[in-house]
């Protein structure tokens, strides 16, 4: 009698499908606006050379500037002037390409490196554990802004410098945050039953528990893209932006408003609601995500 033939060898099936949470997200009409809102600054960013037919910083129509008076909206110039004999669309359009690019890229940056000490401090545990924690410590009880000030004035003006300001004062937000959602999945069935299998450590961690625990960061991340945008209009509204004053930042814009508020405050007030638009429409689409994630809210 031949041997029964072995049975097929049993996996932990890991992680879930995003497909119920996009279902719950698209019928949320918070998450629509907000998702129309970044769509509209992602394509003005990068369509935004074909946008408008000047080149940002251009002090071209310099002379049409008096100390009493700017050109507002007219033939060839939606918007009008800023103070500087700038076509104020092209400021506009192009200061969206630069608060995208920081912003982005900062968040990316905080992301990578707050979740690289997560997972060693949740995965690994122990004196790991322990250091890592002890050092977001250290980056948690300085402000987030006055981090991102310091660094950026270490560094120089420079895009690399705000770019790594603000994705210091993001590290350990991403840190404690993936450390805690993995430290929740500990001791969950499919983390025991993984164990049981003989699956090695590592496998665990970054095949099983990691994806069970990357919802609230993602979360997180979408809402941290909204403080970049803030941050980025700061730390460049502080002097301690780009260097080059052609490039156009938004931050920028507003301290060259300073001295005509009074005469002209549109130069002022355009610039704070792309700013706060665009911020809005990262909060939108994070609540939405933070609201659909939640498990009491699966079956809405």
């Amino acid at each position: 009698m031949s041997a029964p033939a072995a049975p097929p060898p049993v996996t932990v099936r890991v992680g879930g499908s995003w497909r119920p949470v996009a279902r719950r997200l698209v019928r949320r009409p918070a998450a629509l606006v907000g998702a129309a809102i970044v769509l509209l600054f992602v394509l003005v960013a990068v369509f935004a050379p074909l946008l408008t037919p000047y080149q940002p910083g251009s002090a071209e129509w310099a002379g049409l500037i008096t100390p009493s008076s700017v050109p507002g909206p007219g033939p060839g110039h939606l918007l009008g002037l800023d103070s500087f004999g700038s076509d104020l669309l092209t400021q506009l359009v192009h200061g969206a390409r630069q608060s995208l690019t920081i912003g982005v890229t900062a968040t990316a940056l905080g992301l990578a490196v707050g979740s690289a000490l997560g997972l060693l401090a949740g995965g690994l545990g122990g004196w790991v554990d322990t250091a890592a924690m002890r050092l977001t410590d250290v980056m948690l009880s300085i402000p987030a802004l006055l981090l991102a000030v310091s660094v950026a004035a270490v560094m120089g003006r420079s895009p690399l410098a705000v770019m790594i300001a603000i994705a210091a004062a993001q590290v350990p937000v991403f840190a404690r945050l993936l450390r805690g959602s993995m430290l929740a999945q500990r001791n969950r069935d499919y983390v025991v039953a993984a164990r049981s299998l003989g699956l090695s450590r590592g496998r665990i961690v970054l095949g099983e528990m990691l994806p069970n625990s990357v919802g609230p960061v993602i979360v997180q991340a979408t809402l941290v893209l909204a403080t970049a945008t803030i941050e980025v209009a700061a730390l460049s509204f502080l002097g301690l932006g780009q260097a080059d004053p052609t490039v156009a930042e938004w931050g920028r814009m507003l301290v060259k408003a300073q001295a005509r508020l009074e005469t002209a405050p549109h130069l002022a007030l355009l610039p704070g609601v792309c700013i706060a638009v665009t911020a809005l429409g990262f909060t939108l689409i994070g609540e939405a995500l933070r609201e659909v994630l939640d498990p009491k809210n699966t079956t809405r």
